[in-house]
């Protein structure tokens, strides 16, 4: 089986269009979305659709730290995101609303477990950016492969027998064998507000039978989003974030 892995695409829907044409060309059998479908972008209406359609037909959705403030308000958030959320749970119906409510915050299936942060604290919104940041997920999960997001960089570590937590250089759009020999986690990068310097949407496809991960960059009209979020008045620094890819 093959699954694309796709985490915060907060409302860029020019983004999510990009990378779901990308994938009609390669053979995916399944879609995971990894939460923050909202936040920061000025198309959150048509994103939740998109993705409650994707669940309609068999996709793996749990919840981030930007959907669950849209009926649980976060004063954890930047002023920033504060804004882009005020902004956005308007822009919602009350079905599309209760949609993001009632995603779960974890998703195991067999031996993989899908969540939006960190797996030691799913609910707690961990960032997991380092060794160190990542060594608790390994230890209370005993999944093989934990797939997140909500960092939008994308990285990647492992756990030893000896419980040993390395960082790896990540080849974009070169197939990764996950050795069963370590567990793994993967930050799969952000669709709609990458932020490692490159302006392109992000996601990564997973191959169940040769167990091995890639990486991938997808070019979208980022500046189309950009103009759309300033004729709606959220702040600019939104806007910039998604010309510099940071």
């Amino acid at each position: 089986m093959r699954i694309a892995l796709l985490s915060d695409i907060h409302g860029n829907r020019e983004a999510l269009a990009a990378v779901l044409a990308d994938l009609a060309a390669r053979q995916v059998d399944r879609i995971a979305v990894l939460g923050d479908i909202v936040g920061y972008g000025p198309d959150p209406a048509w994103c939740v659709d998109r993705v409650m359609d994707l669940v309609a037909q068999g996709a793996l959705c749990v919840k981030g730290n930007h959907d669950s403030a849209i009926a649980t308000p976060s004063h954890s958030m930047t002023a920033t995101a504060r804004a882009a959320i005020d902004w956005t749970r308007p822009q919602l119906t009350a079905r599309q609303a209760a949609f993001l409510a009632a995603l779960p915050v974890t998703v195991m299936q067999g031996d993989v477990l899908f969540v939006h942060a960190s797996a030691n604290d799913p609910s707690g919104w961990i960032y997991v950016t380092s060794e160190r940041s990542a060594m608790p997920s390994f230890r209370v999960s005993t999944a093989q492969v934990i797939f997140c997001g909500h960092v939008h960089v994308p990285a990647l570590f492992t756990c030893d027998i000896r419980g040993t937590v390395r960082a790896h250089r990540i080849p974009m759009a070169s197939p990764v064998p996950l050795l069963p020999s370590r567990r793994w986690l993967a930050v799969v990068g952000s669709v709609g507000q990458p932020r490692d310097g490159v302006a392109q949407a992000g996601y990564a496809l997973f191959d169940t039978a040769l167990q091995v991960l890639t990486f991938r960059r997808v070019a979208y009209d980022c500046a189309a989003t950009a103009a759309k979020l300033r004729a709606a008045g959220l702040p600019e620094t939104l806007a910039l974030r998604l010309l510099r890819g940071s």
